[in-house]
């Protein structure tokens, strides 16, 4: 029996190009929840990011952010318990941090728990990620200025993401994980949704095998390998769906069909 079911949300459940989620995806989560089923956002953005796009519903789920560095469960914004943290060793964070701004044309962003930390003098920047994205946002003059601790280090590359890789790739893939999120941001953390996923999964007490888990990027492949039933939505990369026996389309009519007869 799925307990647990696991989601990305940009090209998941949210299309690109889309801001809103569909307001039945809510009423299903509700209904899960009466049958003991627990929902979990599971992405790149932060916190207050998610939990602003999940309004209606935002105390009632648990939540795997920054791609799997922070994991908190159900509650109030100010409450929630935090399942699981995992943090990158500043003076690595600071090495990464400058390598990252000597890129043209791309932007360095750093997560803490639940704010995002970015340099000043950007005002684009400052707005796509406070408004467009509804991140809590925070203007520093150098990196060494983040007053705690670093979860992860983000670059919004505007061209695409392969200028970026295969500059930073080779020196700290070996360090990190390095993992393309969308069509224009690569991430660098410790963790990574498989990790966030197992996290949630030894508080709440649920076995990986009663997980259900949709995705559609390259971060998204372990927390899939990880759950029961991972699926991969069919507009994904080919060499990526070769992974998967399980792929969707639309990810609340496999839920629709998950209450109706309690196969997923």
């Amino acid at each position: 029996m799925i307990k647990l079911i696991v989601s990305d949300i940009d090209g998941t459940l949210l299309p690109y190009g889309q801001e809103a989620l569909d307001e039945e995806l809510f009423v299903l989560i509700r209904r899960l929840r009466e049958i003991g089923v627990t929902f979990c956002p599971a992405s790149g953005r932060q916190y207050h990011s998610l939990r602003a796009l999940f309004r209606p519903v935002c105390d009632e789920l648990a939540y795997i952010c920054e791609n799997g560095s922070i994991v908190y469960g159900a509650g109030a914004e100010d409450a929630a318990e935090v399942l699981g943290k995992t943090v990158i060793e500043r003076s690595k964070a600071m090495e990464l941090s400058h390598d990252i701004m000597g890129l043209g044309g791309h932007r360095l962003l750093i997560s803490g728990a639940n704010t995002s930390y970015i340099l000043t003098g950007d005002p684009w920047f400052e707005s796509f990620m406070h408004a467009s994205k509804g991140n809590n946002v925070a203007l520093i003059s150098r990196p060494e200025d983040v007053p705690e601790d670093i979860i992860k280090l983000a670059v919004y590359c505007p061209q695409g993401t392969s200028e970026c890789r295969h500059a930073l790739g080779p020196k700290w893939s070996g360090e990190l994980s390095v993992a393309s999120a969308g069509p224009d941001w690569v991430d660098f953390n410790l963790a990574d949704k498989a990790s966030g996923l197992a996290a949630l999964c030894r508080a709440l007490g649920v076995p990986a095998s009663e997980t259900a888990a949709f995705g559609d990027n390259w971060n998204d492949a372990p927390m899939l390998k990880l759950a029961g039933r991972g699926y991969i939505m069919t507009g994904s990369d080919e060499a990526l769906k070769a992974q998967f026996k399980l792929q969707c389309d639309n990810v609340i009519r496999v839920l629709e069909r998950f209450l109706e007869t309690g196969e997923i």
